[in-house]
């Protein structure tokens, strides 16, 4: 039997697009594991606590610009993390972001990239 996709935006395994994380004292520069227009999944070298707000700098390839990077400013809250372990020793915590607020605009820059890396 087919599961039935229940999220509301399409999500894109993409492990290329540059992310810079901050949360008070902690800055961290990371990559996208996966993104859809309502957030986004990264590793992290550090645990962050469940509900923490955040501010994201996502740098997306602009097609009408010769695919020079878009920085978008958004801001996110963290709403599942886990430590990934090998051989008993924590390598780096996955954690997935939900945007607040983002704007129609910026949401329509991801989906338009979404549907572009998709179709390639």
């Amino acid at each position: 039997m087919v599961s039935q996709e229940r999220r509301k935006f399409p999500r894109l395994k993409d492990e290329g697009l540059s992310l810079k994380l901050r949360l008070d004292d902690f800055d961290s520069i990371t990559h996208t594991m996966n993104i859809s227009s309502s957030g986004v999944y990264c590793k992290l070298d550090k645990e962050l606590p469940l509900m923490s707000r955040v501010k994201l700098m996502l740098m997306i390839p602009d097609p009408e610009k010769d695919g020079n990077l878009k920085d978008l400013e958004v801001d996110g809250v963290v709403v599942r993390q886990h430590p990934v372990t090998i051989d008993g020793v924590i390598k780096h915590y996955d954690v997935a972001i939900f945007f607040e607020d983002l704007s129609e605009k910026d949401k329509g820059i991801i989906a338009g990239y979404i549907k572009r890396k998709g179709l390639a």
